[in-house]
């Protein structure tokens, strides 16, 4: 069977909730769409804002605070927001990346191995059964090994102990200095070695989640080797099936999976910065034309917060004073134009409440942009 681009396309939103709101508790809601990017704080409450119907965000903020939501460091080496169930398999099927990431070179250079931090482990996690600050766990580190050796420890443990950042105060539930907290899982990482299991499970997750995918979007996704994806694709034989994609490669998907016509109507959408529907593949252009690549997905790794038309990105928005401020890299038709505005108007009301000036620190984006249409919505 061949897929085609618009089809792809629309397989995506459907499953990331992008077609229709979907009336959904928040814990449900965040499995359904697997994962969500929460390198800002805002962006895990926008981007549900998105996607369920009469999205509250104090119920983003009791899954917090319950922790029948989670946010840790997990895939790209990134900071996500899960369902708890999910934490502990997702960790396992990275444990390869984050041992290789974190107590590598920098971990190295402060003195340290890997032998360490297995040491080091478990005294950390017992420590953070409660809730510690950032700076608590610095000085942790430094009462064991020394102001030398800090930083570089610390830097590694944070990323590859099981840790889990915990609610604060803050707008979003977290603000810009994080406290940690111990994940509730079996038993402390150890070794480079890959649970093959947990990565079935990733594997089956992410197609749940974002299929029809390649080797490569799943790779890309976690960040992980191709070759431990494969694997988990031939081990599942019969649980997955293939498809031909419209470059004439290979794709893997769930059998009966949601695979909606290509002219299925896709409604504007105002999506988070980071979102992480935009960077779940290597191919980005299912949903990112390749023109607009760089000018919403900058060189350091920004990702601005982008109008999603008709299924794909067409421009990028950001609050200000008056309003939602929305630049168009194309023509938008009249109707495009009054279906933003009421998202912008639902969105405004959502940040009022908590940090109308959210993302302002990336503002500086904007001026390095190509002259557009831009409009306050």
């Amino acid at each position: 069977m061949t897929i085609t681009a618009l089809e792809l396309n629309r397989a995506t939103l459907s499953r990331q909730l992008l077609l229709q709101r979907e009336p959904l508790s928040v814990p449900d809601g965040v499995r359904r769409v697997v994962a969500l990017q929460a390198q800002h704080p805002a962006s895990p409450y926008i981007a549900l804002w998105n996607r369920l119907t009469g999205f509250a965000p104090a119920e983003l903020d009791a899954a917090f605070a319950g922790r029948s939501v989670v946010k840790a460091t997990l895939m790209r080496i990134t900071l996500h927001a899960v369902h708890a169930e999910d934490y502990p398999v997702f960790r396992a099927a990275m444990q390869p990346t984050l041992y290789a990431s974190r107590l590598g070179s920098r971990f190295a250079a402060a003195g340290l191995t890997p032998a360490d931090a297995h040491e080091l482990v478990p005294e950390l996690l017992a420590f953070a059964r409660s809730p510690r600050t950032s700076a608590q766990m610095q000085a942790w580190t430094e009462e064991r090994l020394g102001a030398e050796k800090k930083d570089g420890a610390w830097w590694g443990l944070k990323g590859y102990a099981p840790l889990h950042h915990a609610p604060t105060d803050a707008a979003w539930s977290f603000g810009h200095r994080p406290s940690f907290v111990t994940a509730d899982t079996p038993a402390p990482p150890a070794g480079r070695a890959l649970d093959p299991q947990s990565m079935q499970t990733l594997v089956l997750r992410y197609l749940a989640g974002f299929g029809p995918a390649s080797v490569a979007d799943i790779a890309q996704f976690a960040m992980v080797q191709r070759a431990p994806v494969r694997a988990a694709l031939r081990d599942l034989d019969g649980a997955v099936e293939q498809l031909q994609g419209p470059d004439g490669g290979t794709l893997f998907d769930l059998p009966g999976a949601s695979r909606p016509p290509a002219d299925t109507p896709a409604p504007p959408r105002l999506m988070a910065m980071w979102d992480s529907t935009l960077l779940a593949y290597a191919d980005r252009s299912r949903l990112i034309p390749p023109a607009y690549r760089p000018l919403v997905i900058r060189r350091n790794g920004d990702v601005l917060p982008s109008l999603l038309v008709d299924g794909h990105v067409a421009g990028v928005w950001r609050p200000l004073d008056d309003g939602i401020e929305a630049t168009a890299f194309q023509p938008l038709s009249p109707a495009t134009w009054d279906g933003l505005a009421a998202e912008a108007q639902s969105l405004k009301a959502l940040l009022d409440d908590r940090e109308a000036a959210v993302y302002s620190r990336y503002h500086h984006w904007w001026d390095k942009l190509p002259e557009a249409e831009v409009r306050m919505l």
